[in-house]
């Protein structure tokens, strides 16, 4: 629903850049959805820990059996297929602490620039305190989206997440609901976020399998991957304060600690008294990525060697399949007939859901069915559709030697204009022209004209000048052109 009202009040954005008036029509669309539609009720939930789950993926007939985990629940799933190779528990309720911030950045990722400046308010600093994990960000201290990115996941600054929300959404609380609908657009249905940074909250709430998706969700993002795979990030010096350096407290990714892991991605930690520590990490080898999630553990080390069990677990026990063109994880020694297949309709498209013994290994479209040559005959020839409607003639395209003549004569009007037109960039450098005669294509002109003189140091009158140039050319080139090509077919 977030995304239907985005889309309807999409115009209110002008441009891609201009991302206050983005924060804008994300927090009108926001105020809107809580407005006018019905609330979306939260179903209260018991969040059970103390005790661990059972390996359900060692059930599966002929799959390997997985190691044996310490974490209270854990999944561990192929990044590119999500399909899960490793299952303990991990549909069970667990609080997720500081791995919520992988939803916080997401969601501030697809909904601001990282150049957009955020100034912290009350609502930022109240989380700076001892025992609140934090950056020390001031009251009016002003730093880029960009820092308050890297802030969350490699300091987990509670007080960046804070505002950012209020940045993002215009409120905390549009923000959150900003999170919980990316959650339900991704199918996290075990999932409810009360805040943006994971602190303490009974209505606060995750699985194990929940936050593989959403860990996977950002992978795919290409700004996001790059945030979470820093080790190390600098906070710039701002109007408040001296420059701030940051390193990964992660040990799979830092390189001094005895836990690195080689082709580890990114991942954040988290940790609470009731959460215990929990850690989604992501790692790849031979263009094989996979997501480890663990849960509720008594110390950071034993998330690690969990981590490093799955993952070495999926690199040893499967291969990748290729199946109409799409790769797969599968058990070492499957093929392709092995694998049961199903037909759905996923967006619309039909596409066949593969499974081996039951458990699903990844999707991939039916493979082409050769078209009858008659058929293909009749279609090129007349425009026939495949619907049994009636066939509408295509108007004809241009012979392949009149497309070859005139792109060429085209090119060559083209090639010199650029000429004339490099010429009069060079010569106009210094230039001085009146500005009198400039006056009638000023607002044509003006603007591409004062960005180039910014950029190169050119006089903006001789840029007035070039524009004018260019638009004469332009109307010459569209006149010229329809001239040779009504000739050709007259001809």
């Amino acid at each position: 629903m977030w995304n239907i009202l985005q889309k309807k009040y999409s115009h209110l954005s002008f441009d891609g850049g201009n991302t206050m008036k983005n924060k804008i029509a994300g927090t009108v669309a926001a105020g809107i959805a809580a407005l006018l539609l019905p609330a979306v009720s939260v179903q209260a939930v018991t969040v059970n820990f103390g005790t661990a789950a059972a390996v359900s993926s060692d059930s599966i007939q002929g799959w390997p059996k997985g190691p044996d985990t310490v974490s209270e629940t854990a999944v561990l799933i192929d990044a590119d297929t999500g399909a899960v190779l490793y299952d303990k528990g991990k549909d069970e309720y667990r609080y997720p602490a500081s791995t919520t911030k992988i939803m916080t950045v997401l969601t501030a990722i697809e909904n601001s620039s990282p150049k957009d400046s955020v100034t912290f308010t009350e609502t930022g600093v109240r989380d700076v305190t001892w025992d609140s994990s934090n950056i020390g960000m001031q009251l009016g201290e002003t730093i880029t989206m960009k820092d308050c990115w890297y802030a969350a996941i490699i300091k987990s600054a509670n007080e960046v997440c804070a505002q950012m929300a209020e940045y993002v959404g215009g409120t905390e609380a549009q923000f959150i609901e900003m999170m919980n609908e990316k959650a339900r657009e991704l199918g996290c249905s075990n999932t409810h976020f009360a805040n943006a940074s994971g602190l303490p909250d009974s209505d606060h709430y995750t699985t194990a399998y929940d936050l593989a998706k959403i860990m996977r969700a950002g992978l795919q993002n290409p700004r996001f991957r790059k945030v979470i795979s820093a080790a190390n990030y600098t906070i710039p010096a701002t109007n408040l304060s001296e420059a701030r350096g940051m390193h990964t407290h992660m040990p799979l990714m830092a390189k001094e600690s005895n836990l690195y892991y080689e082709g580890c991605i990114g991942g954040k930690t988290g940790n609470t008294n009731d959460a215990g520590h929990t850690l989604v990490v992501a790692a790849e080898r031979n263009g094989r990525t996979y997501i480890a999630v663990t849960m509720r553990t008594a110390d950071l080390g034993a998330n690690c060697t969990d981590s490093i069990a799955l993952f070495d677990y999926a690199f040893n026990n499967f291969d990748t399949l290729t199946v109409n063109g799409k790769k797969m994880t599968v058990p070492k020694g499957v093929t392709a007939d092995q694998l049961t297949v199903e037909q759905v309709d996923k967006n619309g498209k039909m596409l066949n859901r593969y499974f081996y013994n039951g458990q699903y290994v990844g999707y991939a479209a039916p493979a082409a069915t050769p078209t009858p040559q008659a058929v293909q005959t009749a279609a090129a020839g007349t425009g026939e559709n495949t619907s049994n409607t009636q066939a509408v003639q295509e108007e004809p395209e241009l012979s392949e030697s009149e497309t070859e003549d005139g792109l060429s004569d085209m090119s060559k009007v083209l090639l010199g204009v650029m000429a004339v037109m490099a010429v009069i960039l060079v010569a106009g450098n210094r230039a001085s022209i009146p500005t009198s005669i400039l006056d009638p294509v000023r607002p044509m002109t003006a603007n591409i004209a004062l960005e180039l003189s910014y950029a190169n140091g050119l006089h903006a009158e001789a840029l007035y000048a070039t524009g004018v140039v260019l638009l004469v050319f332009i109307v010459i080139i569209n006149i010229t052109a329809h001239i040779v090509l009504r000739n050709k077919k007259e001809g």
